[in-house]
């Protein structure tokens, strides 16, 4: 079923139109925010709430030519914002689970490719954090700078800046 179409069911109140984007949207969702708090349970409780806000608020989504991923990544920033706002603990992201990271986990890796992971996640840590967001969300979770200018609420332009010195300081730290 198209996805606008969903969510226009969803803004008339059916849940079961809601439950697809949910089931469409929950894992790249789940990802993006465990990546940022690296607890699971904590992953699970915001991942939670993102989407009890995005029900509470479908109501209000404006189409605005791109996918509703970016409404959904915007709700999931804001809420990790708050998160750190109210808790000041996290843990480094070099301790998470290469699996998350991954489409299909569970699938086995090779050493050499574990030792690249690991090296990517702790460069991953030492980024500003929209750096670390805007390469995430593009290149883990494949969004488009659009989409990813209205989740962060930035210009494309910014974001084009934004994921260039991200990668550049990335490739600096990998050099190291």
């Amino acid at each position: 079923m198209e996805e606008d179409l969903l969510i226009k069911k969803a803004q008339d109140g059916e849940a079961e139109a809601f439950g697809q984007l949910y089931d469409h949207y929950l894992p790249k969702i789940y990802r993006f925010v465990f990546i940022k708090v690296s607890s699971q349970t904590d992953a699970e409780d915001l991942t939670q709430q993102i989407f009890l806000n995005a029900w509470q608020n479908i109501k209000s989504f404006q189409f605005q030519g791109f996918s509703i991923s970016s409404w959904f990544y915007r709700i999931a920033y804001n809420e990790v914002v708050d998160f750190y706002r109210t808790r000041k603990h996290h843990e480094p992201i070099e301790t998470l689970p290469e699996e998350i990271l991954s489409e299909s986990p569970g699938t086995d890796q090779a050493f050499d490719q574990n030792i690249e992971i690991g090296k990517i996640k702790i460069a991953l840590q030492k980024l500003e954090g929209d750096q670390q967001n805007v390469l995430l969300m593009k290149f883990v979770d494949e969004l488009s700078n659009k989409e990813i200018a209205q989740a962060l609420n930035k210009s494309e332009g910014a974001i084009r800046v934004i994921q260039h010195r991200g990668l550049k300081q990335l490739k600096n730290y990998l050099s190291q």
